[in-house]
Formats: structure tokens, sequence, C-alpha cells
């Protein structure tokens, strides 16, 4: 036999208020913080009645846009949010003990996958910018930040191996000043170019033979054109051979 509306809704209401029961007994408490009749928040309690994490939906859409992990601590240790309100979570904010922002990790693209990492200094601005360009599951990009917020270094690992190939070295003002490669891929520079307003080539530096000694310099007019190359051919640590163009 059908069901009637006043029935239905006799059940709807009867299943809510057992499933508010069931809820409460194994320790989640359902909120409806606005008084709108939704709940909106879900406070999960240790057995002592410690707060170990808050659900919410800050939207209102049924979904859970929010999760602060308390884990008996006064404060969260970890801030899970839903940044498009797709129903799944993509940013993670780690605290200290303290409440003290340590870093964050986001998935920036909405691909399902963490490809973003901001870690803080202790003047809770970002110290270190990591960022997994190619998606394969590992950060390839590293930027270094001064305490003012200036960039002063990033490093690449451009071949994806897990071992950082190339560094950007700036200076006052956010100059590119040098750049250094490791072409063979053994963890050292051997290629060193300098520049003049972040853009000018004045200067190239190489290490021919690995063995952390320069022995090529490459010297570039004010319009990029190679001017002057300098060999120490025997490796020695002298100059001897200067090609002029």
């Amino acid at each position: 036999m059908a069901m009637t509306r006043t029935n239905r809704r006799l059940f709807l209401s009867v299943f809510f208020l057992l499933s508010l029961t069931s809820l409460a007994e194994s320790g989640v408490f359902p909120v409806d913080s606005d008084f709108d009749g939704k709940l909106d928040q879900w406070q999960h309690k240790s057995e002592d009645g410690r707060l170990l994490k808050v659900e919410y939906d800050k939207n209102g859409d049924g979904k859970i846009d929010q999760i602060d992990v308390f884990e008996g601590r006064e404060k969260p240790i970890r801030v899970e949010l839903d940044r498009n309100l797709d129903g799944t979570l993509d940013q993670v904010q780690h605290y200290s003990k303290n409440f003290t922002l340590e870093y964050v990790e986001k998935d920036s693209k909405y691909s399902g996958m963490i490809d973003w990492r901001e870690i803080y200094g202790p003047n809770s601005k970002v110290a270190r910018l990591e960022t997994d360009e190619n998606h394969n599951g590992r950060m390839d990009v590293f930027q270094y930040f001064s305490e003012n917020g200036k960039i002063n270094r990033v490093e690449y690992d451009t071949s994806h191996d897990g071992k950082i190939d190339r560094w950007e070295i700036f200076g006052d003002g956010e100059i590119l000043e040098s750049v250094r490669f490791d072409t063979n891929h053994d963890k050292n520079p051997d290629q060193w170019q300098f520049f003049n307003n972040s853009t000018q080539l004045i200067r190239v530096e190489h290490d021919s033979n690995f063995d952390s000694v320069t022995d090529r310099w490459e010297y570039f007019d004010e319009y990029g054109n190679l001017e002057r190359v300098e060999l120490d051919k025997d490796q020695d640590g002298k100059l001897d051979t200067i090609k002029r163009k």
C-alpha cells in the first residue's frame, strides 16, 4: 500500500530523530548554529568529552566544506577546506600547538592532487613556496622568500628526478642576479649565468669537466652578443686562451 504524505513525513521525522540519537551515542553532536532549521555543524567528541573535530556546512548545500581537527586540544591543529564548494576538500592548513600557521597544502587546480605547499616562518609570512608543476606527486619548484616577503631564491627540478638542477638567485628589489645549472645531474652546479637588471646576460661560466672548477668564461656586450671567450684548457686554474669575436 502506498505511503501517504502524512505517513511519509512521520516516517522521515522518526528516522531523523533516530539518526540524531545514534549520532549522539557515537560521540557526534549535530548543531543548527544559525537556527534556520538546518543542521550545519557536527561536533565529534571523545568519550571523556574532549573535542576531536568539527565539521561544517557553511553555505547550507548539504555538503561538508570545512573540517577543524582538534584531537583533544583547545584550538585546531589542522583545518581542511573545500574552496570551490564541489564537495571535495582541496586545502589543508596545519597549525602548531599555540595555533600558529606552519604550512598550507592546496590542490590549486582542483585536479584531486595536492600540488601547492606554503611553509610559513616565525613572522607568519610565507618563507617557502613549493609547487608540483607536472602533477607527478612530487614538488619540483621551490621559491624562498626573505622576512619582508621578497623572493631571494628559486630552485627547480627540471628533469623531475627528485634532484635540484637549476638555481635562480635574486638581489635587492627581486632583481635576478644569476642562474646556476647542473647539466650532468650530479647535484652540483657546473654552469653559471650572470645578469644585469634581470634580463641582460653579461657573463657565463662553465665547469666543462665537472671537477667543480670553472674553466671557460664567456662575456657578452650590452646587446647580448658574445664578445670574448676565456679558456683554461689544461684545467690548472690559469687562463691560457682568449678568443675575441
